[in-house]
């Protein structure tokens, strides 16, 4: 598997870098990609079919200048920014055969991070809800998945010093909530880990067995992407 540092200033180019690599081994192939990102920028992001005005606080938003962009992948809406710590993998499916399916896929990653990440930790890590890993009962990452015909994208947060109080004031308790939340506030739901990127680098890679360096990006789909989609009022306001 490769692996990239892969970060940019703007929200858009976060976003579109990881359509832009899944669409790229789905064309062409090649071997699996770790990517490691983090926004220097407050933005939210919404799960595909996420609605704006049930998910945000859309007036705080703008008074703060935080920007509301939409992904391709499935899951709730979150913030990004300095400290939520993010990974995509882009992975064959003939990878393994769990990979065939949605629900397979999500069995399949997120025991191989749990497992990884309860070792970096030394303390028990828990799956709960559908992709969510926990540490004491409090969610420290969520995790989403695209899918192609031969390629799919999974990817996720890691909480490590992230302003949990700011997610407060931007965004909503979401709809669709799990039982093991029982109503808890967001402060009171999530978790910083306070682990280094080094460390959370160095353990995702050796779990996925990453040890080459990606040298080569799909630029010009990824300014693409951006100026069709991620910038486009259109796609973000979606529904």
């Amino acid at each position: 598997m490769l692996w990239l540092d892969g970060s940019f200033d703007s929200p858009a180019h976060n976003l579109a870098c990881d359509d832009a690599l899944l669409e790229w081994r789905e064309a062409e192939g090649g071997p699996d990609i770790l990517r490691f990102w983090e926004s220097p920028k407050y933005f939210v992001v919404l799960g595909y079919t996420n609605k704006i005005e049930t998910e945000t606080y859309e007036s705080e938003c703008a008074q703060r200048d935080i920007p509301i962009l939409r992904r391709t992948s499935g899951g709730g809406t979150v913030l990004q920014g300095p400290g939520c710590f993010n990974y995509s993998l882009i992975l064959s499916m003939e990878r393994a055969s769990q990979l065939g399916s949605v629900t397979g896929a999500n069995d399949w990653i997120m025991e191989r991070n749990r497992a990884a990440l309860e070792n970096a930790l030394d303390a028990p890590v828990a799956r709960q809800g559908h992709t969510d890993l926990t540490l004491r009962g409090r969610k420290f990452s969520g995790n989403a998945q695209r899918r192609k015909q031969k390629y799919l994208l999974f990817h996720g947060t890691l909480l490590l010093d992230f302003d949990l109080s700011l997610i407060e004031s931007v965004l909503q308790l979401p709809r669709v909530r799990p039982d093991y939340r029982d109503n808890r506030p967001h402060q009171l739901f999530l978790l910083n880990l306070h682990l280094t990127r080094q460390t959370i680098k160095a353990t995702l890679c050796q779990a996925w067995q990453a040890s080459t360096l990606l040298d080569e990006m799909p630029h010009l789909r990824i300014e693409e992407l951006v100026a069709q989609k991620y910038t486009s009022l259109e796609w973000n306001r979606k529904f």
